[in-house]
């Protein structure tokens, strides 16, 4: 089994914040949604990773929306250097960075923000191994 996308949520005519956040700012692809769901509104947004899609995020529009307080999608960057840039772009937007748990998670760290809308995302990087593979 494979997670082919995950659905976040958006108030009814944030198309643009949601454009210039997720394709502006984190540099994910728009993809056109199929006809038969364009008429909801909302986004669709893809990474890539040497040509393979790598992430997908669904944004809907929802009249209730009300941000999760926990539920969120966590972001793989390449490293430490890329977390860091990532962290510095979202407080350039205006948006929340939380490191408080920067080492929790192990094997990895990261960081806490939310998008226009109030949905938290992670970013977390890989931390470097302390040895390589079949060392003594």
């Amino acid at each position: 089994m494979k997670l082919h996308h995950v659905q976040l949520s958006m108030q009814p005519g944030g198309e643009q914040r949601t454009r210039e956040f997720y394709a502006g700012a984190l540099e994910f692809t728009e993809v056109p949604k199929p006809e038969a769901l364009r008429g909801r509104g909302g986004c669709w947004f893809r990474a890539y990773d040497e040509g393979a899609i790598s992430a997908e995020l669904h944004l809907g529009v929802d009249p209730e929306f009300e941000p999760p307080a926990k539920a969120h999608p966590a972001l793989l960057v390449a490293g430490r250097e890329e977390l860091e840039a990532m962290g510095e772009r979202m407080r350039a937007l205006g948006c929340p960075v939380d490191f408080s748990e920067r080492t929790s998670f192990e094997g990895y760290e990261r960081f806490h923000t939310r998008d226009p809308f109030g949905n938290r995302l992670e970013f977390l990087a890989p931390l470097p191994a302390d040895r390589v593979e079949g060392e003594l």
